[in-house]
């Protein structure tokens, strides 16, 4: 075989090569959270963890009792430790990149997107658990949704489509940093003052003028807000519409100089 044919192969496999490529590379990255479990502590444990923490802390401060807390929590609570866990994919593909495992993968006959693409589709199993068990949790302490099961469903489709949106932020920084330690602080950096200064603790109102302005403007609020209306009420208001065309935008901009990006680098 001449040198490079493995590679010629690899750029000219079709889009259902590619797929196909990708969901086996999705499943290598399910059997490495089976062998490694430690690897979803942050999405098993930080939903627990924060429920029990910021409801018992702010519930009668800012609601008067615990359970009509709830309502207001549970919603904050899961899209900002879905949207957080979204960091993991960007650390993960740099830490695979300082390995040499994307190297591994230049001489197998796959598509060349397909670590990429498959790490991104296995993250989205990180974050179903991570809303399963934030809604689990909230039920456990006495939060029912009047909003009734199909729309809870919807509301966790919605947080899982825009983590998966925002990971694309952090698997772009995952190919151009030059470390995995980077990653993390730099992702941080970003999501901290997004989720925090959010109204998924408390409502913006009870804020200064000058930080409810960003706070009304944050697309974590917006993001919050729908979600609220979704199980509280059943609603689907203009604050869904925002995160969709937010998250599509997202999307839109980043996967492909990620994947420009990845390319140059693999």
């Amino acid at each position: 075989m001449k040198p490079g044919a493995g590679v010629k192969l690899k750029n000219h496999t079709s889009f259902g090569q590619s797929v196909r490529h990708s969901l086996t590379m999705a499943y290598r990255g399910l059997l490495k959270i089976r062998r490694t479990p430690e690897q979803l502590f942050d999405v098993t444990l930080q939903p627990i963890i924060f429920t029990l923490m910021f409801t018992y802390i702010f519930g009668g401060a800012i609601s008067g009792d615990v359970h009509s807390y709830l309502p207001v929590i549970i919603p904050g609570i899961l899209v900002q430790t879905v949207i957080t866990t979204s960091i993991v994919t960007g650390v993960q593909l740099r830490e695979d990149m300082d390995k040499g495992v994307f190297d591994r993968f230049k001489s197998l006959p796959i598509a060349r997107i397909a670590p990429l693409a498959g790490a991104l589709l296995a993250d989205t199993i990180r974050y179903t658990i991570a809303t399963v068990l934030t809604f689990t949790m909230g039920y456990i302490m006495g939060y029912r949704p009047d909003g009734g099961l199909e729309h809870v469903a919807l509301a966790a489709v919605l947080v899982i489509a825009c983590a998966w949106a925002i990971s694309w932020i952090f698997a772009f920084f995952g190919v151009i940093a030059r470390t995995a330690s980077s990653v993390q602080g730099i992702s941080m950096l970003v999501l901290f003052p997004l989720t925090f200064l959010s109204n998924a603790f408390v409502p913006a109102d009870t804020m200064p003028d000058w930080l409810q302005f960003f706070v009304k403007i944050n697309p974590i609020s917006h993001l919050v807000t729908a979600v609220r209306d979704l199980t509280n009420s059943g609603t689907a208001g203009w604050d869904l519409g925002i995160s969709l065309i937010g998250a599509a935008v997202i999307v839109a901009i980043f996967a492909p100089i990620t994947v420009r990006a990845y390319m140059r680098r693999t």
